[in-house]
């Protein structure tokens, strides 16, 4: 099973890094894989430091929601 992790493009880093920031918590991470898809604010899905899908706000939302109401358990 493969787990992934909302984040919102913050800044870039050059053509190949971005910085996120991932529930207050900024990293840098590698968008190679979708380069020419995204925009400053974007919301995309990281697994082992690569964005891997770019996502709509409301759906990056759901998520959040979702790992909150798991981290309330």
């Amino acid at each position: 099973m493969c787990l992934s992790v909302v984040a919102k493009i913050i800044e870039f880093i050059d053509q190949t890094q971005a910085k996120v920031d991932i529930n207050g918590v900024t990293k840098i991470i590698t968008i190679s894989l979708l380069k020419n898809e995204l925009e400053l604010n974007d919301w995309v899905l990281i697994h082992t430091g690569f964005a891997i899908a770019k996502i709509d706000e409301s759906k990056a939302m759901e998520i959040i929601n979702a790992y909150d109401k798991i981290d309330n358990l």
